[in-house]
């Protein structure tokens, strides 16, 4: 399937999809590929993203962006999405500054060293993810009892649901990890050379 939809060229692109990956690839050291796998569609581009940045990036509620990694983590996992398990298990690396912990999320958080209120926020985000159908209310008050209000909620729901439709599109097309982000969080960063 990677020959059907390659990667694009960045010198192919609109200018300010150009500009927002020279970014992200200034601040990481390199382009993640999901960058140009989605920019052969520019408008659906700039909805992804602007999407994943109100969900990963947003201001309030008291999920910190290791726990929104951990939620991409867990679920892919259960997606079976090579590409978000290993790209994202590096952000959650990153963020955690917990090699191991990242690892345990990414196989079977069930067994990983985490605490109540991280456990019930991924028991919830699975159930969203395989079963949500099923949620009700009681899934959302035992949520309350670990101190997620209704923002919080929403956004165990929205992260899911956003990541299973990325889980689908990456598998689907056979997108795969950069090299990078397997060792990314496991050793010290090397500084640049300018």
């Amino acid at each position: 399937m990677r020959e059907r939809f390659p990667l694009m060229e960045l010198h192919d692109l609109p200018a300010d999809i150009r500009e927002r990956i020279v970014q992200v690839q200034e601040k990481s050291g390199f382009i993640p590929n999901v960058f140009l796998a989605l920019a052969r569609r520019p408008a659906e581009w700039r909805a992804f993203f602007a999407y994943h940045d109100a969900l990963m990036l947003r201001e309030g509620g008291s999920l910190t962006k290791g726990e929104r990694e951990m939620i991409v983590t867990a679920t892919s996992a259960l997606n079976q999405c090579l590409y978000c398990v290993v790209a994202h298990g590096a952000l959650l690396r990153v963020y955690e500054k917990k090699p191991r912990l990242a690892d345990q999320v990414t196989i079977n958080y069930r067994k990983a060293d985490l605490p109540p209120r991280q456990r019930a926020m991924l028991d919830f985000a699975v159930k969203v993810s395989q079963h949500s159908a099923q949620v009700e209310d009681a899934d959302c008050q035992a949520l309350q009892a670990h101190g997620f209000d209704d923002e919080d909620i929403w956004d165990i729901i929205a992260i899911t649901a956003f990541f299973g439709m990325s889980n689908r599109i990456a598998n689907a097309t056979g997108l795969l990890p950069n090299p990078e982000f397997y060792l990314l969080g496991r050793i010290p960063r090397q500084p640049r050379a300018d």
